[in-house]
């Protein structure tokens, strides 16, 4: 199937083309119909499938087709770094006389934004927290308000979002299209489907909790107190190997603790995480995804809205505490057709968090014992017998169906 298949006009054809784009995703191919007919849509999908242009592509067409003043389009993202990478494809996506759009997140002025907001514009791209700022100014008017998407709801809601977002839903009119992705299909993302939209469609193009399609998982067990060894280890005696990483730890502490040794060391490293400035967050994104840093060390949050395809390695060097945000992690890599690798540290108090990863996911992630780093045994004895091996593959099959999700009535 290609784009034209999709009852989209030749000039957002072209468009997709010209950034090379030649046949849809699956969450393209399946969400854009659902978007143009005007349903409401909870689309069960990861970063890095698509899922973006799978909104903005027809509401782009709508916008076009019944061209209009006001504010129609309101997208909640929940960290800046997500925000702009959705204003970023939309002014890739839009032709020239598309609806203006803005992004309202915090590390940017207030005034400025409001001044934006004032020459008049069809799109906006917000924070949760920031845009609650300017309803309080009384710098937005919703009354033309057509849909409102709200991108990885599940993150927003492990955030603390959803009281802000209940008082946007207030504000605006109650006759809308409401669009939701989330990696995860939580029994709280139910709830808020049945609150708040209309007989919504679901798409899945990947099972709930289920890891990235073409990501080599493994675990090191380790002592807590040998994982920076072990990480300086990998990235300098497999050097060409691992050519660009994202580490993960649990604190903003930890990123900055591990990026200060990585640079002693003389490696090109940058952190992101919520105490950097938005300015510092953005100049690491854009080194590391040009290759100029080949190490990135960031905390979940932050971490949010990393669209880079090559990735070769994510390293969770701390377990993460809630197992959907190891799905989250490792689907940074093995993105575009590519193959990842993703390595997780396991301290004995990390164990039990490890066995609830697996339980999510439904996968026994291989031990890999490595002498010297918390194990006795000897690699080829963990892995079977034989050669040694370092990983354990996981490939799984995106779901292509659709179906309808129709809220339980509230009793």
């Amino acid at each position: 199937m290609n784009f034209t298949e999709l009852n989209l006009k030749a000039e957002l054809v072209r468009g997709c083309e010209a950034l090379g784009y030649t046949e849809p995703t699956p969450i393209q191919e399946q969400a854009i119909p659902v978007v143009l007919s005007g349903a409401d849509l909870i689309g069960c999908a990861e970063t890095g499938t698509g899922k973006t242009a799978a909104f903005l592509l027809p509401i782009i067409q709508r916008m076009m087709e019944r061209p209009r003043p006001g504010i129609r389009l309101l997208v909640l993202a929940p960290t800046r770094e997500l925000a702009l990478q959705i204003e970023s494809s939309y002014r890739e996506l839009a032709p020239k006389k598309s609806p203006r759009c803005v992004t309202l997140i915090g590390g940017t002025g207030l005034s400025r934004q409001t001044e934006a907001l004032r020459r008049g514009v069809g799109v906006v791209i917000a924070t949760p927290g920031r845009l609650l700022d300017h309803l309080e100014r009384k710098a937005l008017d919703f009354a033309q308000l057509e849909v409102l998407v709200l991108d990885e709801a599940d993150r927003m809601l492990d955030m603390g979002f959803w009281p802000s977002i209940r008082r946007v839903l207030a504000v605006i009119p109650a006759k809308r299209q409401t669009l939701l992705f989330s990696a995860t299909m939580s029994s709280a993302i139910e709830e808020i489907a049945r609150s708040n939209m209309r007989d919504p469609k679901l798409i899945e193009v990947s099972p709930r909790g289920q890891s990235a399609v073409m990501v080599e998982q493994a675990a090191y067990p380790v002592a807590a107190e040998s994982k920076t060894a072990l990480l300086l280890d990998l990235l300098e005696r497999e050097r060409e190997d691992y050519d660009r990483v994202l580490v993960f730890t649990r604190t903003r502490r930890g990123a900055e603790r591990l990026s200060h040794i990585l640079q002693a060391r003389e490696h090109k490293v940058n952190r992101i995480h919520a105490d950097r400035t938005q300015p510092q967050r953005e100049a690491a994104l854009r080194d590391f995804k040009s290759g100029q840093t080949r190490v990135l060390v960031a905390t979940d949050i932050a971490a949010r809205g990393i669209d880079v395809t090559a990735i070769s390695h994510v390293i969770n060097y701390d377990v993460p505490a809630a197992p959907e945000d190891y799905v989250h992690r490792i689907g940074r890599t093995g993105r575009a057709g590519l193959s990842g690798r993703a390595i997780t540290f396991v301290a004995p108090a990390e164990e039990l968090s490890m066995r609830g990863i697996e339980r999510l996911t439904g996968q026994a992630v291989k031990r890999v014992l490595l002498p010297g780093f918390g194990g006795t045994q000897s690699l080829s004895t963990v892995a079977g017998g034989g050669s040694p091996k370092t990983f354990a593959s996981v490939r799984h099959a995106a779901s292509s169906g659709r179906r309808s999700f129709r809220p339980r009535r509230s009793r």
